[in-house]
């Protein structure tokens, strides 16, 4: 069994501890925490299961690095502190650990990433013997190897096209949700998610990912925005009101070129309420799906519903980016020591897993 960290309970923390208890290979050992509220719980009631797990929660990082764990999964966020998030995983991969991560985007495409991101993680897998690798909570797969895979079932491809659909009252970030995407802000709020520059830092790399893999040579990197205006007030059951005339839906395109065209495309369609820009593509039941289109011959399209946590479907989104990182962790523990990308990581079957169901 293979020693692991969950580092953070939040939306991706959650799904990290029941992925790593539900893993045949894997033994969760220790879980970390920032909020002096959660220290002394027990991990499987911060994971909304309804049994113990015999691991209490703490916030002594220096401790929990230094008992022997063989894996981190590092799901505190990157969103607003990558300074931080870049320190803690260089601290943990210094420690022999590997470690698996959402919170770091530029890494996504370590080849295309800034020295200053790569070279402290590079530093501290040479002085500890430890290895990363950063895959996307939107998620990743949806973004790399699933389009990947689809277009090498073409005779012939045109583009790919990956799209994130979602009613965004289901993501129980309020914050982020108010606030990073701009939901229920006036419409002359720039939301930092989409300011110029923003989304091409988040998924430019998978972008570039994907042009490597198919081999074409990438020109730029261009954005689209498009912003909606509620028509009337909307309450919602998990996030409250939203006062008509502000932002209720947001949609983005990251568009990489290729011989002067948007041949590879990463599109995230948003809503707070249904009402709102209907004339955009939409979730098969509304509250969200992602996609995956194959322009070319034959067109190819693939629809994903993923439901976790009483069917939130924002859960399910989160699980299964989870449920990708956590399955490369005996990967990566045999593998040797590294940087590692969603190219050089495999996608394996479920062994050992089929009918496994929580204790």
């Amino acid at each position: 069994m293979i020693p692991t960290i969950v580092w953070g309970t939040g939306n991706v923390g959650r799904a990290a501890i029941r992925a790593v208890d539900a893993h045949p290979a894997l033994e969760l050992t220790g879980v970390l925490v920032h909020d002096p509220d959660k220290v002394g719980r027990d991990a499987g009631r911060l994971a909304g299961l309804d049994y113990d797990l015999a691991v209490a929660a703490t916030a002594d990082i220096e401790s929990a690095l230094a008992a022997g764990h063989r894996a981190v999964v590092y799901a505190a966020s990157g969103d607003i502190r990558p300074d931080d998030a870049l320190a803690d995983i260089v601290r943990a991969v210094e420690s022999g650990a590997v470690v698996v991560t959402p919170a770091l985007y530029a890494l996504y495409d370590p080849r295309s990433a800034p020295p200053e991101m790569r070279e402290p993680v590079l530093a501290a897998v040479a002085r500890g013997g430890g290895s990363l690798f950063v895959s996307g909570v939107d998620p990743g797969w949806g973004n790399d190897v699933l389009p990947l895979l689809m277009s090498g079932l073409g005779s012939t491809v045109d583009a790919i096209r990956c799209q994130e659909i979602f009613d965004y009252t289901t993501y129980e970030q309020p914050d982020s949700v108010r606030y990073l995407v701009g939901m229920g802000q006036p419409m002359d709020y720039l939301p930092p998610m989409v300011a110029p520059g923003i989304p091409t830092m988040v998924w430019g790399g998978q972008i570039r990912l994907m042009a490597r893999a198919l081999q074409v040579e990438l020109e730029e990197i261009r954005e689209t925005l498009d912003r909606r205006a509620l028509d009337a007030t909307v309450s919602t059951e998990r996030m409250g009101e939203f006062t008509a005339g502000t932002q209720g839906a947001l949609r983005f395109e990251v568009q990489g070129i290729v011989e002067g065209e948007a041949r590879i495309v990463i599109e995230h369609v948003t809503r707070i309420h249904p009402s709102c820009a209907p004339d955009w593509p939409r979730p098969p039941d509304g509250e969200g799906a992602h996609r995956v289109l194959i322009e070319g011959h034959p067109r190819i399209e693939i629809t994903i519903e993923a439901a976790d946590e009483d069917g939130n479907r924002s859960a399910g989104g989160n699980a299964t980016a989870v449920g990708r990182l956590v399955n490369a962790i005996d990967w990566l523990v045999d593998a040797d020591p590294g940087l590692y990308d969603a190219l050089d990581v495999p996608l394996r079957p479920a062994v050992g897993k089929l009918g496994r169901k929580y204790p």
